[in-house]
């Protein structure tokens, strides 16, 4: 073999495509091949490690927005009681004021009473007021306090209104006596409703001296003379020094420095009184001892 055949032989044994066997792919497909499902591969792979990498974000997001969630529910917790906490204790502040603090408590230097009359004692109205001192005033049931005055001797009726805060306004209805009963050491002075509101050792002034029959079963006849004297002018109820009736339809009383007058029964007491006033006045009444008008229509007069 020549110089130049070696060199050939040699030159196709270090080239490979040369090698390869017939009906091969000059081409290369199976490398690229090769290397297309390679880079397949490698893509799945750094997919899925992207994939990983995106759920560990997503995982890490929502674990921090969870922490946040739970931090935000324990700060809203927090308030919620923080605020509850408040409300107790204003509570128990303003419970504390009402019921225990000297705020309102009841003065009674800060308490006015109208309504005394004649008759009313204000040493027993004090008496009954200091028995609260002290109390507050949101507490104080006025109507039972009302009711404990109503109770001290005089006293019809009672009302009592807050001033805040710490005063009462207390407005008292006397029992103002109209008559005076003969009793074995004086006199016993009757309102109205023929309760006695008092007692005077001699005949007072001013009040007439009734004279009716005693005992069960005249209770009438003592309500007939008082329901004379309250239908009474004051003037001419004044005048009256003695007022009797021996039965409902017999009343008659004597006016001081004037005449005998003959009333009946209580009914038109309105219209004898004015028919008296008129008769008082003219000079047949001036001059006669007995007046009659339990007939007002038809009064008369005797000397």
């Amino acid at each position: 073999m020549s110089a130049d055949s070696e060199d050939l032989a040699q030159a196709w044994r270090r080239d490979p495509a040369r090698r390869q066997p017939r009906g091969a792919d000059p081409t290369g497909a199976s490398s690229t091949g090769a290397r297309v499902t390679g880079r397949v591969r490698r893509g799945t792979a750094k997919g899925a490690e992207v994939a990983a990498e995106q759920l560990g974000n997503v995982t890490l997001r929502l674990q921090a927005r969870l922490k946040e969630r739970a931090a935000a529910q324990r700060r809203l917790s927090a308030l919620v009681w923080a605020r509850r906490a408040g409300y107790v204790a204003i509570a128990a502040l303003l419970a504390w004021v009402v019921l225990a603090s000297p705020v309102l408590a009841l003065d009674p230097q800060d308490v006015e009473v109208t309504g005394y009359g004649t008759v009313v004692d204000p040493a027993d109205v004090a008496a009954v007021v200091d028995a609260h001192e002290g109390r507050s005033l949101a507490t104080l049931a006025s109507s039972r306090l009302a009711d404990e005055l109503r109770d001290v001797p005089g006293v019809r009726d009672a009302t009592v209104e807050r001033v805040w805060p710490r005063g009462l306004l207390i407005e008292l209805t006397s029992r103002e006596p109209v008559a005076a009963v003969p009793a074995t050491d004086g006199y016993d002075l009757l309102d109205s409703e023929a309760t006695r509101v008092g007692h005077a050792d001699g005949a007072p002034a001013r009040l007439p001296v009734v004279t009716v029959p005693v005992g069960k079963g005249n209770e009438r006849v003592l309500e007939s003379v008082l329901g004379v004297v309250n239908q009474l002018p004051v003037k001419l109820r004044n005048r009256v020094q003695d007022i009797s009736a021996s039965t409902e339809d017999t009343v008659t009383f004597v006016l001081r420095d004037g005449p005998k007058v003959e009333w009946g029964s209580a009914d038109d007491s309105p219209l004898k009184a004015r028919v008296l006033q008129v008769l008082l006045a003219s000079d047949q009444g001036k001059a006669a001892s007995v007046i009659d008008v339990s007939a007002p229509t038809l009064p008369t007069t005797r000397d």
